[in-house]
């Protein structure tokens, strides 16, 4: 129990901090790098700042021990699709490999974190 503890709560760290503070810090702190990422994919300015706070709120769903389940399930879901279509943007777009592979890695995480916290929530409430 204690390694599925500390198993969930590394990977759900790794995606809070990539997918939420990192994105929210960028708009706080850097403004002028909000659409750094999203600009040369063909997505428009605002789409940019809606993502970073899908974003966020996602992350925070999943980190706050209090979610209730469906919401949670809903947050991972939001990331999970978050995730993919980056991979996607990124193979039709540039065809750069390595931005490729870092949502595919960062989905690796989220999916470690996810199945541990369905590991944690089945031993604590036995469903």
């Amino acid at each position: 129990m204690k390694t599925n503890k500390i198993i969930f709560w590394v990977a759900t760290v790794i995606i809070v901090l990539w997918e939420g503070v990192m994105p929210l810090s960028t708009i706080l702190f850097s403004a002028a790098y909000v659409t750094a990422g999203t600009k040369p994919l063909g997505y428009p300015d605002y789409f940019a700042y809606a993502l970073i706070i899908c974003k966020a709120l996602g992350a925070l769903a999943i980190v706050y021990p209090k979610t209730p389940s469906r919401l949670k399930e809903w947050a991972y879901a939001g990331l999970t699709f978050n995730l993919v279509f980056a991979f996607i943007s990124h193979a039709c777009v540039d065809q750069n490999v390595g931005y490729m592979l870092m949502p595919l890695v960062v989905l690796g995480i989220l999916v470690v974190s996810y199945i541990y916290n369905r590991k944690l929530n089945f031993n604590n409430h036995g469903k």
